[in-house]
């Protein structure tokens, strides 16, 4: 299957979104309009469960929620008040519908669903010790370790288990859980990933970010803390912090990519701190040019904040169609390149004979921005200037975003000279680390502790990654007995 799009095949991916409601007539209707709204963070699949005060019920596809989920039909079998739902794209796990969430399984105490955002760094550990006690797992996805433990956990409650369980995570998750006896609501300690509260009515809504409870009609009450476990019952919310106290990291690239711009974040709003991103990329790296233009969709607040501050015209260059998804047709190289022009095309008119700064998110791979450039180039411009909202993105990701292995990072094999000379841009430039957190409110990046996870531009990781330490040394054994060979 070939995708049509230049530009989202070369970005990071959040793993996913979550959705969750107690106590609302038709649950599972307020969860699909939600996780309409979370789509962007996942476009893989889609899944909801839900609780009638007798029975769990699921549906779970593959694809987007639309298509899915807006059939009267489906909505009358997941019945109840209590429901949750996730979007899912792929970075632990085969891409098939047994690991499509929420996971559920039938526990000793009762039924018990989960929708996990985030990465488990120590999964592959701890699977290898359940399996040897016995534990047969459906999946291959890391949330499923989170339901074996819980089950062979030896504390007497299930709340009790639950914390067990966590106590012997690493890595990120914001968890959304039913039991037949409530909902449970948790981040991991840092806050690597977010999760939101919010009323509706008298009902309790959770999500992974803002925008979601816009669009179900629900008030923002707070962020669930970090580290914080909210149990919602019959008598109210409690909230519990069991997991110790941690300097919260939460994850930088929300504010930079993975959230939507009309969602708040740490109490900013995404779309002004873009903007800021942007401004202060042009205090930084500013360029003689004729107009600004962003890389639609996500450099385009970036963009504005850009022409803002430096008083070049800000202007749409590049054209994206909303009505191509993908092709299936794949018959010859000329016409596969045409194919991409059904989703984003130039705006000759606009740029022949121009200087023109092109505005993105980031650079990952580089092959996008390669595209983009040569774009611009066959459409006429004169000079083709890049600015990228983010540093350099050199090394990968453990929490639950999607990114290539390091050798595959442009920015781990080049030096910026080298990665304008493989894009083919007259210039480049990255917003430093220190600009970065000034424009998300911070007055600069603390060396010792940071404020953010930004791992994947310092290489500064805020937990242990016991799977990937394991990988590592296996690796290096592999090459040492190749030098010995």
């Amino acid at each position: 299957m070939f995708s049509t799009n230049p530009f989202d095949d070369d970005k990071l991916r959040e793993e996913c979104g979550i959705f969750g409601v107690w106590g609302a007539d038709t649950a599972s209707a307020i969860v699909a309009l939600g996780l309409h709204a979370l789509q962007h963070r996942g476009q893989e699949a889609a899944g909801i469960t839900s609780w009638d005060g007798a029975r769990f019920h699921s549906h779970r596809a593959m694809g987007h929620v639309a298509g899915n989920f807006d059939r009267d039909e489906i909505i009358r079998g997941l019945p109840g008040d209590v429901a949750c739902g996730h979007v899912r794209y792929s970075t632990t796990g085969e891409t098939s519908l047994r690991n499509v969430q929420p996971l559920f399984a039938d526990l000793a105490s009762g039924g018990f669903a989960v929708a996990h955002n985030g990465n488990i760094s120590n999964a592959m550990t701890v699977k290898r010790d359940l399996v040897r006690r016995g534990a047969i797992f459906q999946s291959t996805s890391d949330t499923e370790v989170i339901i074996h433990l819980v089950a062979t956990s030896t504390y007497r409650t299930l709340l009790d288990r639950f914390i067990d369980a966590l106590k012997q995570l690493e890595g990120a998750y914001a968890l959304i859980c039913m039991t037949p006896e409530g909902m449970i609501a948790c981040r991991d300690p840092l806050g690597i990933r977010p999760l939101v509260m919010g009323k509706l009515g008298d009902a309790f809504v959770f999500a992974s970010e803002t925008v979601a409870l816009d669009i179900v009609g629900a008030d923002f009450e707070r962020e669930v803390l970090p580290g914080e476990i909210l149990i919602v019952t019959e008598e109210g919310v409690r909230s519990i912090s069991p997991l110790g106290e941690a300097h919260p990291r939460p994850c930088i690239f929300e504010h930079i990519y993975f959230a939507r711009p009309d969602s708040i974040t740490g109490g900013s709003s995404i779309y002004s701190v873009r903007k800021a991103i942007g401004a202060q990329l042009a205090v930084e790296n500013p360029v003689a040019a004729d107009l600004v233009i962003p890389v639609p969709d996500s450099g385009t607040p970036a963009a504005i904040g850009y022409a803002q501050q430096s008083g070049i015209p800000f202007e749409l260059g590049i054209i994206r169609s909303h009505y191509v998804g993908r092709t299936f047709i794949q018959p010859t190289d000329n016409i596969r390149h045409l194919g991409v022009k059904l989703k984003h095309n130039a705006n000759r008119a606009l740029i022949e004979g121009k200087s023109i700064v092109l505005i993105d998110d980031s650079i990952v791979r580089g092959t996008t921005s390669l595209k983009i450039v040569q774009m611009m180039r066959d459409a006429g411009a004169r000079e083709v200037h890049m600015r990228i909202a983010s540093p350099p993105t050199k090394h990968s990701c453990f929490y639950g975003v999607d990114t290539p292995e390091r050798e595959k990072l442009l920015a781990a094999n080049h030096d910026v000279e080298g990665m304008r000379a493989y894009i083919q841009a007259d210039s480049l430039s990255f917003i430093s680390i220190d600009g970065l957190y000034k424009a998300v409110g911070e007055a600069k990046r603390h060396e010792l502790r940071p404020q953010y996870c930004d791992a994947c531009f310092t290489g500064h990781y805020p937990t242990k990654l016991t799977d990937q330490d394991e990988v590592d040394t296996v690796n290096q054994l592999s090459l040492l007995a190749e030098r010995v060979v």
